[in-house]
């Protein structure tokens, strides 16, 4: 799903939570990075070397200017489809640009508040440096945009 604002993308976790008794929600930014990461300490959660970006992204330089369907490209190393480019995903966090420089290296909440939202993983339109795990964007948690989605983590 794409053109959902930080607001409408939390009301459909909430509205999921209470269809299915489960606690769906935004993962945090950090959450985020650790899964579209797998495990590794790499730009891209498959190593380093941008010629294998085509096999695993949907960005600027294969996208023909489009969104594509989930799971055409090779997933993760934990199975994770489009966590490069396609889609950016709202995260829950607040964006402060210095909150990772002052946080916990442990499982860091995101800043307590601030005027704008994160979002995580690049789009279709972006370039191979903007699709990297530890790139990050954020925008007025009111705003659609046709570049930006969301995905979901679930509390047990």
């Amino acid at each position: 799903m794409n053109n959902v604002s930080w607001y409408g993308a939390v009301a459909y976790t909430d509205w999921l939570s209470q269809e299915t008794g489960k606690n769906y929600r935004l993962p945090t930014e950090a959450e985020w990075e650790y899964a579209a990461r797998a495990g590794s300490d790499t730009k891209w959660s498959f190593g380093n070397n941008e010629k294998e970006l085509d096999r695993y992204a949907w960005y600027s330089k294969n996208s023909d200017g489009k969104v594509h369907p989930v799971g055409k490209k090779e997933a993760n190393p934990w199975g994770l489809y489009d966590v490069h480019g396609n889609l950016w995903e709202w995260v829950s966090d607040w964006y402060d640009e210095e909150y990772y420089t002052k946080s916990s290296k442990s499982n860091p909440q995101g800043a307590e508040k601030g005027s704008f939202r994160v979002f995580r993983g690049g789009s279709w339109s972006n370039s191979p440096e903007n699709v990297r795990s530890a790139y990050r964007f954020r925008d007025d948690p009111a705003g659609r945009f046709s570049l930006v989605g969301f995905r979901l983590a679930r509390t047990m």
